[in-house]
């Protein structure tokens, strides 16, 4: 028990009561119609304790959404806090890990200041922003641990203090028994194990997932039994692994202090196995356990409660009287009630202070309005709701206008203006901080040129990468690439040949074939002040990291208002290569699933440097694809390779032209070019081709649109499948920019076929948009616009 003293324990089991009265609160607040969904914490309430006990300052947690004892535990969350979430409370100050867009027991800890910059993350206990698709936390903890390793053996890195003290940080994970199932967590138990790192992983096992019981789950029906294999033992690596009962106070105290300790000084992954841990009220408020669990379970789960077990444990041993037991239970009681009503009232006020406006402009408008009846209604509506919300007042005023529309009053004029008021406030409540909003976010970086002249040597694409990223290594040693294959050959395709021998393993790393998880080693370490640079080998192997991307790293600033960044580097490479497995270009996937990281598409590798280049000097995440077809193509080597940038956002005219306007990307600019200049030479069509350079961000100055009231007419082409990438594009520039007022002809996509290609030349040929194609496409339409100037082609 590590010389807990009375005093101690007894604390311990007041704020795991206080901790539990939460748990029962909250579900009836949800079941009154006050909150939306609820998931609790109960059950494992002493274990987390436990673990809160060796968790220091400096360390990050990434676990999930039964941790809230764990969180009130290290001081990271308060009674207040954890209600104001359950009732989605959109202010920060009140509600500090989401400002009410993450669901209830979704922990996370501000590490931002309002500025966007990092605070000194050394001075905080820190908690990464949880998610709820199960296991997918633990990703980001291989990235949290892996951090420590680079902060402790790179001693470059030892001078960043406000980010860590020589890799003594453990980055704590915790997952349900059930979740341990999924691939996400064996991937990364697994690469813990091969680089290790100190990464403490607690398993919260109380026998079910949701209703289907360990059987189904895990082989051997314990994870600690299938894990063994991994055992570290002797002078083997692998992972150490412990084992304990969930309502053993002393001896949960005892493991957390040995499994720390060894995690900390070794950095040997550690594994805790918490059983027999129970759930007194379920899963969630979704349903009953009642319909699953049997009898017999049920009276062993109230009999082997921990708080049931904790208590028997201090009476036995006469450390304090029934009595007095039951005094601290009722003041915990009480001071959850009043913590809980406190916050709903605090969450009450912002809403009815606005309702209470709107009601009296309704009442007003109804006094002089010809539609007084159906404003009556509306009101009606909206003074009888239980608990109005945000919502409600929306849309009341809403249909008052609607109801009035052909109204011209003064109260109608005051109704739009407030109107607008409340729908600016709540865009900032619910709108922002998809990207970056600090003064580093990536579309403040500004241009400068690539520096060329006759001197300079004409080269190979990857010469181009090799030069460049050689130069970021050298001027920041934070910055580190990860991935299969880039290390010891310096990538397949050469663009990091002779780095790793010249910066060592620690800069330049190898890994094993888990693409899921090098994001997730990227999203921690990125967390945690370091710019890594992850690798994944071509673009069709994204769909292995989709998951991970879209709901942790494209989220994570959203998702914490603003209060968690890890601006993270994704390199890759795509487009046309041979086969149905590598000729992937499916960026729609992308950039829908992705919203919240950049999507760049150089055409080059010249444009590819320049990317990398604006991307390290921001706090924003990006995927970059190369063009798997410009490693040995020839490009001039820019003289300032390692200061010049490509600005986001904005489109290059490759091409000046009067006739029609081709937008693409990527591979396709070549082709297209080529295209281009045949229309010109061999029919007198006129082409002004524009590369996007990125799709997000899309032409934040409406370039495109600049060139079609030129043109009038347009043609967007790419290598996605029909309805792809290019109806992005399309309604980009035809909705958004307005496009469709300067149209003279429909507009056109050119895409590739809906399948993958077949293997070798010919498959490709029919499968992907070749340069005859553009030919015809741009010939067609020049043909239906002007029938009497251009004959049919056939």
């Amino acid at each position: 028990m590590q010389n807990n003293s009375i005093e101690t324990i007894i604390k311990d089991y007041q704020l795991a009561y206080e901790s539990r009265i939460m748990s029962l609160f909250a579900r009836k607040e949800v079941f009154m119609g006050k909150a939306k969904f609820g998931i609790f914490g109960d059950g494992k309430e002493i274990a987390q304790i436990a673990m809160a006990k060796v968790f220091q300052k400096g360390d990050f947690r990434a676990g999930y959404y039964r941790d809230q004892t764990f969180m009130l535990a290290i001081d990271q969350l308060s009674i207040e806090q954890y209600f104001a979430q359950l009732y989605a409370h959109a202010d920060v100050l009140a509600e500090p890990a989401s400002a009410g867009r993450m669901m209830n027991s979704h922990f996370a800890t501000r590490m931002l200041n309002k500025e966007g910059h990092f605070y000194n993350l050394q001075q905080q206990k820190n908690v990464s922003a949880d998610i709820s698709p199960t296991a997918a936390q633990m990703p980001r903890l291989l990235g949290l641990a892996y951090a420590s390793k680079l902060y402790r053996e790179n001693i470059d890195l030892h001078k960043y203090t406000n980010f860590s003290n020589k890799g003594n940080e453990i980055a704590f994970g915790t997952i349900g028994n059930a979740s341990t199932a999924e691939g996400m967590f064996f991937e990364a138990i697994n690469a813990a194990g091969v680089l290790q790192v100190p990464m403490l992983v607690s398993v919260w096992d109380d026998d079910y997932g949701i209703s289907v019981p360990q059987e189904y789950h895990t082989t051997k029906q314990s994870i600690s039994a299938a894990l063994a294999g991994f055992q570290a033992k002797g002078q083997e690596k692998g992972i150490k692994i412990f084992t304990v009962k969930g309502w053993d106070y002393p001896n949960l105290c005892t493991t957390y202090v040995q499994a720390a300790e060894i995690c900390r000084k070794e950095h040997i992954p550690v594994l805790v196995h918490v059983q027999e841990l129970t759930q007194p009220q379920g899963h969630s408020t979704s349903g009953s356990h009642e319909r699953y669990k049997s009898k017999k379970r049920l009276s062993w789960e109230k009999k082997y409660d921990c708080l049931i077990q904790m208590r028997e444990w201090i009476l036995n041993n006469n450390w304090i009287t029934a009595q007095k037991l039951e005094n601290i239970e009722q003041k915990a009681t009480a001071k959850v009630k009043e913590a809980k009503t406190k916050a709903w009232q605090q969450f009450r006020k912002w809403i009815d202070e606005d309702l209470k406006t709107t009601i009296q402009q309704l009442q007003s408008l109804q006094q002089n309005s010809a539609q007084s009846e159906e404003i009556n209604t509306i009101l009606q509506q909206l003074t009888t709701t239980t608990h109005p919300t945000q919502k409600h007042i929306a849309q009341a005023i809403r249909k008052t206008l609607y109801a009035i529309k052909d109204e011209n009053t003064k109260t109608k004029d005051e109704l739009i203006i407030w109107y607008n008021k409340i729908k600016n406030k709540n865009k900032q409540r619910y709108q922002t901080h998809l990207y970056s909003q600090s003064s580093d976010a990536a579309i403040h970086i500004k241009s400068i040129e690539p520096v060329t002249d006759h001197n300079q040597p004409t080269v190979n694409g990857y010469q181009i990468l090799q030069t460049c990223f050689d130069a970021i290594l050298e001027q920041d040693s934070r910055v580190f690439i990860i991935g299969e294959d880039v290390g010891k050959i310096g990538d397949v395709n050469q663009g990091l040949a002779g780095i790793q021998e010249k910066y060592g393993n620690l800069r330049l790393t190898d890994t094993g074939i888990r693409e899921c998880t090098i994001i997730g080693q990227g999203i921690g370490a990125a967390m945690r002040g370091l710019k890594p640079i992850v690798e994944i080998q071509y673009l069709d192997y994204m769909l292995y990291a989709i998951q991970i991307l879209s709901d942790d790293l494209a989220t994570l600033q959203y998702r914490t208002h603003g209060g968690q960044k890890a601006p993270l580097v994704i390199r890759t490479r795509g487009h046309r290569l041979e086969g149905i497995w590598h000729s992937g270009s499916y960026l729609a996937g992308i950039i829908h699933n992705l919203r919240g990281i950049y999507v760049l598409v150089p055409r080059n590798m010249v444009q590819a440097a320049g990317f990398y280049n604006t991307m390290l000097l921001s706090d924003d995440s990006a995927l970059i694809i190369e063009c798997l077809s410009g490693y040995r193509l020839k490009e001039k080597m820019p003289k300032n390779i390692s200061t010049f940038r490509v600005p986001l956002g904005i489109p290059e005219i490759l091409r000046i032209g009067k006739d029609i306007t081709i937008v693409t990307y990527g591979a396709m600019c070549k082709i297209v070019m080529k295209a281009a200049t045949y229309l010109h030479t061999k029919f007198n069509i006129d082409c002004e081709v524009i590369d996007v350079q990125t799709l997000l961000p899309f032409d934040l100055n409406k370039k495109i649109v600049q060139s079609l009231k030129k043109t009038n007419k347009i043609i967007f082409a790419d290598e996605d499948v029909p309805g792809g990438t290019t109806a992005y594009m399309m309604q980009q520039v035809i909705e958004n920019q307005q496009g469709y007022y300067h149209l003279d002809a429909s507009p056109m996509t050119i895409t590739s076929q809906a399948h993958r290609p077949a293997y070798g030349d010919d498959g490709d040929y029919y499968a992907k948009p070749q340069e005859e194609d553009i030919i015809e496409a741009a010939y067609q339409m020049m043909y239906e616009y002007n029938p009497k100037k251009y004959s049919k082609l056939f």
